[in-house]
């Protein structure tokens, strides 16, 4: 039986792209963006669901843009997922800054910078009410932050993924690009994997489905609207 996604929510993966930092710089990190999401994660620290957060690299490097230029691509995905950690070292370091107790684990290891990951250290640190962010992607190449994102939610019992973006839900097209494109407010897997919507990868949507987990892709850049889609009110695109 499908989850319902309307139901009270115990435990998300919240994911994150790495553009979602980068604001308008069009590189790296913008720390009022940074400062931004912090505060809204800090919002519902402590109040509502135990919080994970995957976060990409793709405002630092892009391993599938650099493999498509003649770079080796598992160098180039290893690149990737180091850019992922600069990015979720700079994440811990602004929601502490916020007074939210958080933990990095790396699925590469790096001891002096994060904790390795381990599926039950993971889900010890969610249960003692400190935010998680998981960063170095699944620890392979060729598979995408989207895939990590879908991976973990499932290893850690999450209720469901929400896909943070620059656009409140899914569309027919680019919204920036197309006027005309069209909102959808509920899809199915099997519709997303169809109509090669741009959502996640397809082997995350796969992986989702297998496991009847939710996906709820909304607007980040809106003050309150993660807190909005943590409390199972209606926002952005359900996808189940």
């Amino acid at each position: 039986m499908a989850r319902n996604a309307s139901k009270k929510i115990k435990r998300i993966v919240l994911k994150l792209s790495g553009e979602a930092l980068m604001g308008k710089l069009g590189y790296g990190i913008d720390p009022v963006i940074n400062k931004s999401i912090a505060a809204q994660i800090s919002e519902l620290y402590g109040k509502s669901a135990q919080i994970a957060i995957v976060i990409g690299g793709g405002n630092i490097f892009r391993g599938l843009a650099a493999a498509t230029s003649g770079m080796d691509r598992s160098t180039a995905d290893y690149m990737g997922m180091l850019a992922t950690v600069l990015n979720g070292l700079a994440l811990q370091d602004a929601l502490e800054k916020a007074g939210v107790q958080t933990r990095v684990l790396t699925a590469i290891e790096m001891h002096e910078l994060a904790e390795p990951y381990i599926r039950r250290r993971a889900i010890r640190h969610l249960e003692k009410g400190r935010v998680i962010i998981f960063v170095g992607g699944t620890g392979n190449p060729y598979f995408t932050t989207d895939t990590a994102a879908a991976l973990r939610a499932v290893e850690i019992g999450a209720d469901m993924i929400l896909k943070a973006t620059k656009v409140d839900g899914v569309y027919t097209k680019d919204p920036v690009k197309h006027k005309g494109a069209k909102k959808f407010d509920k899809l199915d897997y099997m519709e997303v994997l169809a109509k090669k919507l741009k959502v996640m990868d397809a082997t995350a949507i796969s992986l989702c489905m297998d496991n009847d987990l939710p996906i709820v892709v909304f607007n980040i850049k809106k003050k309150g609207n993660l807190k909005k889609a943590v409390e199972g009110k209606k926002i952005g695109t359900v996808i189940s």
